[in-house]
């Protein structure tokens, strides 16, 4: 039997899990958390063999969660499930240490795979995800480390940057995973006019990606709400 936590800020989502479990024999759901700290607090005293985690939550971020759990001795597998499948989320999660990562759009069929797969030990990435992984590892855009004897010397630079109050808000919403026309329709503003922000922000912030983006924000101190 394969014990499982749920950690989803979203009831209808860890509750649609459950129904979509509820007739498996060989996985036991034995907790459920609607956040990182939670999770990483009932994990200490359910030790299950499997986390399934979501990527956005409030406070602790579902990477931040995995890469906690994965550094933990006998700590349990991880699989992220995420409606995003975008680059820095999916290289960020595997950076984490996830064992797998999985859309929420993925079929039963899918999703029992990828618990077979992750429960003997095996990474399990879809389809598209797979695809992502493969181009990053090819063309050479794995995240790689700041360099630390010039990170001073950086940071100093780089506090001269100064970003309107909408950038600002752009960069806010695109740290937390939205895509350009949900910022939009968050912000009530056309999504060219964001690719236009975003297109400065980026040139602002000398960062060529989401992942460099969120790296820079917080080097240089400023608050993101993710």
């Amino acid at each position: 039997m394969v014990s499982l936590v749920l950690v989803d800020d979203h009831f209808l989502v860890r509750d649609g899990i459950r129904a979509l479990l509820e007739d498996e024999d060989d996985y036991r759901i034995v907790g459920e958390a609607a956040n990182g700290e939670e999770a990483i607090r009932l994990v200490a005293s359910l030790k299950p063999n499997i986390v399934i985690c979501d990527i956005r939550m409030p406070g602790m971020s579902g990477i931040e969660t995995v890469e906690q759990l994965s550094q933990r001795e006998n700590g349990p597998k991880t699989i992220m499930l995420s409606m995003h499948d975008s680059d820095e989320y999916i290289l960020q999660s595997v950076k984490a240490g996830a064992d797998g990562y999985l859309l929420k759009d993925a079929g039963k069929e899918e999703f029992l795979k990828a618990l077979a797969t992750v429960s003997k030990g095996e990474k399990y990435f879809s389809g598209d995800v797979s695809t992502i992984l493969i181009k990053s590892l090819t063309q050479g855009d794995t995240p790689s480390a700041t360099n630390s004897k010039n990170s001073k010397t950086e940071t100093k630079k780089n506090q001269l940057v100064e970003l309107t109050k909408r950038e600002r808000e752009i960069m806010d919403l695109a740290i937390s995973g939205l895509s350009n026309k949900e910022i939009a329709n968050q912000l009530n503003i056309s999504k060219r006019t964001i690719e236009v922000h975003r297109f400065n922000l980026m040139k602002k912030m000398k960062v060529k990606n989401v992942l460099e983006l969120s790296h820079k924000a917080k080097t240089l101190g400023l608050q993101v709400s993710y």
